[in-house]
């Protein structure tokens, strides 16, 4: 009888031991069998992007904000990397077609991040046709510009207009030109690094823009001092005038100039909820991180094939929507164009900077006119819905040198609305305050 018993107590032994090793053998090849060689490692994710996702678990489980817990209170960390897939590891029901596809598609994904090398620029430009009149700058580079108003030599006051995201120096700046002719002004409007028939500077950065706008001046012979307006996304570059250049300046202004959620300044109440800068966020991490994904993006076929901020109530307002019927609006942000791998590149490579770290904060800089010579300007639209205007109330606040002026019912592109430019002009060149904003309008 216990012989039996022996011999019973060892077949249970050898019977669990073997059922142990076909599971692990069933685990083993049901692990193997998800897994493809050579497949491409997910992308990561934003850390702001799984940092949300693990706040909003934590307030829908019993608000831990340190870990997520089990039903035995213990808490475990999940890593970033598995936030969206630790539900398809606890259920063990994922097909192999399903992670086939998947992996597929991150496969693709993979691709369309590698950028090819960009084109090189014409090392024979200067033998092109006459498409404009170009400078050649101290790096080599060429700098388209053109000129309007009062010739230049015959010229009393010399502004250089500098274009926003999307544009170049054939943008339009409304100004009467009896004004023009009785003031003797001169514009000069040149398409920035990469833009229109300009080359690209591989090393764009804030302070380059305001080098190119230096070199510029000098070549054109504009003297010691000259004036600058910045529009929108050119508004960065007179910025950096102001850090970088202020003894060349006779004065300038900014309309509707964007900001950069990155200036410390900046505080958390007004930026917090604000939509635009988690926009702007998400715009730089594909740029940065997957500018190819970006490019395959915007050029897909089934997109719209106008411009995707053209007529956008999102970002203008109804006065500004007017204006785009009557003007080209923003032919380098159509999608025809946007395939166009150097003009991407320019755009992307604009926002980068203006939207990037700066070297400085536009609060710490110190008035380039002391002794009330001249001002800056800030003309902003209060119901600019690109960029906010409590945003600019702030940093002006921070500037009492800066005269700040609102348009009511002023959307985004008011640089187009009739009677801005000669407020604009009449109050950077003359030092007149207009008594009222009401009868600018579209």
């Amino acid at each position: 009888m216990r012989y039996l018993q022996k011999i019973k107590l060892v077949s249970n032994q050898q019977s669990r031991r073997s059922s142990r090793s076909n599971n692990q053998a069933r685990s083993s090849s049901s692990t193997a069998s998800h897994k493809i060689p050579g497949a491409p490692p997910p992308p990561p994710s934003p850390p702001w992007l799984a940092s949300q996702l693990r706040s909003k678990y934590s307030q829908s489980h019993g608000g831990e904000e340190e870990g997520f817990r089990d039903p035995r209170g213990r808490a475990h960390w999940v890593p970033e990397t598995t936030l969206s897939t630790s539900k398809f590891n606890q259920s063990g029901m994922v097909s192999t077609t399903a992670v086939v596809l998947m992996i597929g598609l991150m496969g693709m994904v993979y691709q369309a991040t590698q950028l090819t090398p960009p084109l090189q620029s014409d090392p024979n430009a200067e033998e092109h046709a006459d498409e404009s009149t170009r400078i050649r700058l101290s790096d080599g580079r060429y700098l388209a510009y053109r000129e309007k108003g009062v010739p230049r030599n015959k010229a009393k006051y010399k502004i250089i207009l500098v274009h926003g995201f999307g544009s170049s120096k054939e943008m339009n700046f409304l100004a009467p030109e009896e004004l023009i002719e009785e003031l003797g002004i001169c514009f000069l409007q040149f398409d920035r690094a990469g833009y229109g028939e300009s080359d690209p500077n591989p090393k764009r950065s804030v302070k380059s823009e305001a080098l190119d706008i230096e070199e510029l001046a000098d070549q054109l012979e504009l003297g010691s001092k000259f004036y600058v307006i910045g529009v929108s996304m050119g508004s960065y570059p007179i910025w950096s005038c102001l850090k970088y250049i202020p003894n060349r300046l006779a004065g300038a202004a900014l309309i509707v100039p964007i900001v950069n959620y990155n200036w410390r300044s900046l505080p958390q109440s007004l930026i917090r909820d604000d939509y635009r800068r988690r926009l702007v966020q998400l715009t730089y991490f594909f740029s940065s991180y997957a500018p190819g994904l970006l490019h395959w993006w915007v050029s897909q076929q089934w997109l719209p094939s106008n411009s995707v901020l053209e007529r956008n109530p999102v970002f203008f307002n109804p006065h500004d929507i007017e204006i785009l019927k009557k003007i080209p609006g923003f032919p380098m942000l159509s999608k025809a164009k946007l395939v166009e791998r150097e003009v991407f590149d320019t755009l992307r490579h604009d926002f980068l900077v203006g939207f990037g770290d700066w070297e400085f904060d536009p609060t710490d800089l110190e008035n380039p006119f002391p002794s009330n010579t001249s001002n800056v300007h800030i003309w902003q639209g209060l119901e600019d819905r690109v960029v906010p205007f409590q945003l600019q109330r702030f940093i002006s606040g921070k500037l009492p040198w800066i005269r700040y002026h609102e348009v009511p019912e002023g959307g985004h592109l008011i640089v187009h609305y009739n009677g801005l430019g000669e407020a604009v002009l009449k109050s950077l060149l003359l030092g007149e305050e207009p008594l009222t904003l009401n009868h600018v309008q579209p």
